[in-house]
């Protein structure tokens, strides 16, 4: 029976095997602006607003 991972834990082996470092930058990038989006639209946006 093969041993199941979670995709966050194979996309972490790939970059370990391919040596891919250059996409972590740029998949945090991408993270931080996902969370602005969903905070920009909740209750928490006039808080995001103060502090830029």
């Amino acid at each position: 029976m093969a041993k199941r991972t979670g995709i966050v834990s194979e996309f972490v082996m790939f970059l370990k095997q391919n040596k891919a470092y250059w996409m972590v930058p740029i998949l945090l990038v991408l993270l931080l602006l996902m969370a602005v989006v969903i905070l920009g639209s909740t209750a928490a946006a006039p808080w995001i607003y103060t502090m830029f």
